[in-house]
């Protein structure tokens, strides 16, 4: 019997996915463990694997945008079995199929629903599953001949319908199917797609080769000097980059004066989340800057101690120190539960990273327990791994505490926006070398600018300042929380 493959469910708060792609094909035959298809949900793009063996059948690929969690996606089928020719909602069972004879063909079938009279501008009813194969099949399902005790439209009278038409259009040569496959990892799709390099093209120039993000930024700059041309560059004027409107020329008249794309899933959920969040915090920003020399310095000797290990990032730095002040100012480790706050007894850092599919925070669970040493190699692996698009989704659920850096685009200080429910997200500017004043003499030192945006609802101005202080202090006196 057909065993159903579903749309999984990846993550406590994911209702529905999207299919990046098959892996395998129909009619592969599959065993445990391989991998069958990704899956993009409103957080990353995850592998999912085959739990059983058998024949792969096909029934919904990337073109149907986003599936409800738990509907049939495919059918797993023992060795010469016929798959059911509609796909279902999970638990659902198939109608049996129709075969239609030679005799059909030439008589019309009567049907017991003839005799019922349809009342004027309704349409018969339907079954869901009979509008899902029409839909499938491409047929306005309200044409067909009801065939159901109580005039109810069923599939075969779909499948009914569709040989009709396909009856009427013989003629017509079907259109051909290009199977060609490209190989090639999601994020440099996701590139690919956003600035319109041709992979038919490169692909076809890398024979036998998955396609990487690097193959895609180097299609790019090689389309950016072919735009310039010869001896251009900076001073040659303006780069253009494909899919601008410089490398596509004058748009015809009538044309409309912007490029429409739509937003990506993840794009509209952190939209929404930030939308919600500007809309139901009280938000209050408090800055400060920092002497950070003697952090700079900790980082320095561990590289010359150990430079072929994993060297804590500033951000790790941070991180662990941040999750100590907050063990000491539990008011700004919590988050906001309907009426009730809930002060976390665990410290779970969330990281911003930028990706190319938009802003994801991937969590550091039990930063205040762990070594430096450890957090360093777990945020190696799970930020890498957030970048690429292939962090579990629980995994970037959870934090209590969220950190964001825009120090590497030289931004000194900023508004960072709370991460709801938390209470609490602090910014990082970038690391900068100034002339300050230190024991009454000039000094040039190592300085960053630390901003805390808070929610008033939850926590007070006066312990906000004094967790902020706390930090200041940890990063200018590191021994103070490495011991």
């Amino acid at each position: 019997m057909a065993r159903e493959i579903v749309m999984p469910q990846m993550g406590l708060s994911m209702d529905s996915g999207q299919i990046v792609r098959w892996l395998k094909n129909t009619g592969d035959r599959v065993h445990p463990g391989e991998l069958l298809l990704e899956v993009e949900s409103d957080k990353s793009i995850v592998e999912v694997e085959a739990i059983e063996e058998g024949v792969l059948h096909i029934l919904l690929g990337p073109e149907e945008g986003q599936i409800p969690v738990g509907s049939v996606i495919a059918y797993m089928l023992a060795e010469g079995e016929r798959a059911p020719t509609t796909r279902m909602s999970a638990g659902e069972r198939p109608e049996p199929v129709m075969e239609v004879s030679a005799a059909a063909e030439a008589t019309p079938a009567v049907h017991p629903a003839d005799e019922v009279k349809r009342l004027p501008g309704r349409r018969a009813p339907s079954s869901p599953a009979a509008r899902r194969l029409a839909r499938e099949l491409g047929v306005d399902w309200s044409m067909a001949a009801p065939s159901g005790l109580r005039g109810q439209i069923k599939q075969r009278d779909i499948q009914m319908l569709k040989h009709s038409i396909e009856q009427a259009t013989a003629s017509i040569p079907p259109p051909t199917i290009d199977a060609k496959v490209i190989q090639i990892t999601p994020v440099a799709r996701r590139l690919a797609e956003a600035t319109g390099v041709d992979l038919d093209g490169l692909a076809s120039r890398h024979p036998g080769k998955r396609l990487e993000r690097s193959d895609i930024e180097q299609e790019l700059k090689q389309a950016v000097q072919r735009a310039v041309g010869p001896g251009g560059g900076k001073d040659a004027g303006t780069e253009t980059i494909p899919g601008s409107r410089t490398a596509m020329g004058t748009p015809p008249p009538g044309a409309p004066p912007y490029h429409r794309q739509p937003a990506g899933s993840l794009r509209l959920l952190v939209a929404e989340r930030m939308a919600g969040s500007a809309q139901d915090t009280a938000a209050v920003t408090l800055t400060t800057k920092v002497d950070a020399t003697e952090l700079v310095t900790i980082r320095t000797s561990l590289k010359a101690d150990a430079p072929t290990e994993v060297i804590p990032s500033y951000n790790v730095l941070i991180a662990a120190l941040t999750a100590r002040a907050l063990v000491e100012h539990p008011a700004l480790n919590a988050t906001l539960d309907g009426k009730d706050i809930l002060y976390w007894e665990a410290v779970n850092i969330g990281i911003a990273v930028d990706t190319p599919r938009g802003l994801v925070v991937p969590v550091l669970r039990d930063a205040q327990a762990k070594p430096v040493r450890t957090l360093s190699k777990e945020a190696d692996d799970l930020l890498k791994r957030a970048a690429e698009g292939k962090a579990v989704p629980d995994e970037l659920t959870g934090s209590t505490f969220t950190i964001t850096n825009l120090g590497i685009y030289d931004i000194d200080s900023f508004t960072p926006i709370i991460n709801p429910p938390e209470c609490a997200v602090l910014g990082i500017g970038r690391l900068v070398k100034e002339n300050v004043v230190v024991d009454d003499q000039p000094a040039i030192r190592s300085m960053i600018t630390l901003s805390l945006t808070f929610d008033h609802r939850l926590v007070d101005g006066a312990p906000a300042a004094r967790f902020l202080q706390r930090v200041k202090q940890f990063i200018e006196q590191p021994y103070l929380w490495l011991v």
